[in-house]
Order: structure tokens, then sequence, then C-alpha cells
């Protein structure tokens, strides 16, 4: 998982080094006092960050092999081959079907369901997906409920990730435009962190992430048959399995942004901070 979702310090408990503007989405910051040691991140927040890396890692692994199977997205409750979809992705061999066999009645009468029995081999990889996709999933919910909690009591997310209104200045388009063009300085790792960053952070945190959740615990069958409310919110499972994918594909853009601003700030000092903690 991204570095500046995860990023904290000994800075946390109030000793940590003073730390000027931050540079880039990996979760950097320039050192005010060059002649002053940085401490690395603190042990929770490294435990946790390579948790939920490796988790997400599995996620994108797992979720890509589910749609393969099935690659087409629905909006409502109910959504198969023989229904319109929203939209269709070439992906597998599973993307334009090779045909039905001829449909049979089950009944005499006109309103009677016909049968429909594919011609063609599909790619079905459903089984072993699906169980290590909610395996993951676990892992990740659980890890990430950690970060928040121990961010709340230790002031880290209150600090490190609330944006302030007083930092929303036209300084903010000129360090999205710097993102664009990939102006990114070697820095040191660590908060505290520029108004893009914090933004960012915010929204993968609190927003994107548990779109997420509560999307993927939506499509499970006994969660859905536990709590209905969670599939009639977003109007079927259909429609939550869409969101669930397109929320899921912003969170693989913002850590492929992540990972790309790590090398270009200094990757062997970030990896360094985050796995060794300094």
């Amino acid at each position: 998982m991204a570095e500046g979702l995860l990023t904290g310090t000994p800075g946390d408990q109030g000793n940590g080094p003073n730390l000027g503007p931050a540079a880039g989405l990996a979760g950097v910051g320039r050192l005010e006092n060059p002649g002053l040691r940085h401490i690395g991140h603190t042990r929770w927040v490294r435990i946790c960050h390579w948790i939920m890396a490796v988790s997400v890692v599995t996620l994108a692994f797992s979720g890509f092999f589910i749609l393969m199977a099935h690659p087409r997205l629905y909006w409502g409750a109910v959504g198969n081959d023989l229904t319109p979809a929203l939209l269709e992705l070439p992906i597998s061999r599973n993307y334009r079907h090779g045909g039905w066999a001829p449909s049979i009645p089950f009944f005499s009468d006109s309103s009677s369901p016909v049968s429909a029995a594919r011609i063609y081999d599909i790619l079905n990889q459903n089984s072993w997906g699906r169980s290590l996709h909610f395996l993951a999933a676990w892992f990740l919910v659980v890890t990430a409920a950690v970060y928040v909690v121990i961010g709340i009591f230790t002031g880290h997310i209150r600090r490190h990730l609330l944006p302030r209104v007083g930092e929303f200045t036209p300084r903010l388009w000129h360090d999205l435009f710097g993102h664009l063009r990939l102006q990114i300085q070697p820095t040191t790792a660590g908060p505290p962190y520029g108004l893009l960053q914090k933004c960012t952070y915010f929204a993968v945190v609190f927003l994107a992430l548990p779109l997420a959740i509560v999307t993927g615990l939506a499509m499970s069958p006994a969660v859905a048959a536990a709590y209905p409310v969670l599939q009639d919110v977003w109007g079927g499972s259909q429609s939550a399995r869409t969101i669930h994918f397109f929320t899921f594909a912003a969170l693989i853009v913002f850590i492929a942004v992540h990972v790309l601003m790590v090398i270009l700030s200094g990757f062997k000092r970030q990896v360094r901070a985050m796995t060794l903690g300094n």
C-alpha cells in the first residue's frame, strides 16, 4: 500500500524532526535543517504498511482472475450473459462467447423459463480466486482498522492527514502542475505533507478504501443475506460490483503514482525508511 497512506514517525509522539513542506505523493518531506538526523517511520506504521501492501497486491491479482471469468459489468440487481452489459472488458476469451444451444422451455405454457446452455469452453478461475480474494480482503480490513485506531489515538491522522482550511491556497495548483511535470526533488521520508498529499491520502483512507470494502461485502451472498441493506443502498449487487471495480481501479492508479513518486524522490532512501525505520 502507499507509503503516505501508512506513514508515521516518532514525531507523532512529539519528538520528531522538524520537517518542511512535503514534496511528493510518496509521503516525503524536505528537511529544513540538513544537519538534523532524520528518524524513520515507527514500527507499527512499517508493519501495517507491508501487510497492506501484500494484501492489495493479492487482491489485485485474484480480482483480475475473478473478472476474467466474467468480464462484463452491469447496473442494477441482475446481470449475466443474457442481459445487456454496462461495460464489456476484452480481457479473456469469455469476453465474446461462442454462442448458445437452442433454448428449451421447462414447461408448456408461454411464460415458462427456458434453458441457456453454452456451446463453448469458458475460462473459470472463480473458486480459488474468490477464496484468495476474500482472505486478502480481511487482512486489509483488519490492518486498516488497526492503523486508523492507532492513528487517531496518537494524533497522527489529525496532524498529518487532515487538510486544514488555511492550507487551501493557490500553492495547491502549483504543486499539482509540478507533479504532473514530474518535477520531484530528492527528499527525506515521512511527514509533514503538503496539501496535495493530504487531500490524496485523506481520499484514499476515508473514501476509496471504505467504499471498496463496503461494496465488496455487498457482493458476498452470506453477508448480503444477513444485511440486505448493503446491496439495496447501491441499487443491487451488480451495481455494487461495478462501483467496486472502478474504486479499486482508482486505488491501483494511486499506488502506481505513489511508487513513481517514491522512485523519483529517492527509491533506496524511501524503501529503507519504510523497512528499517531510518
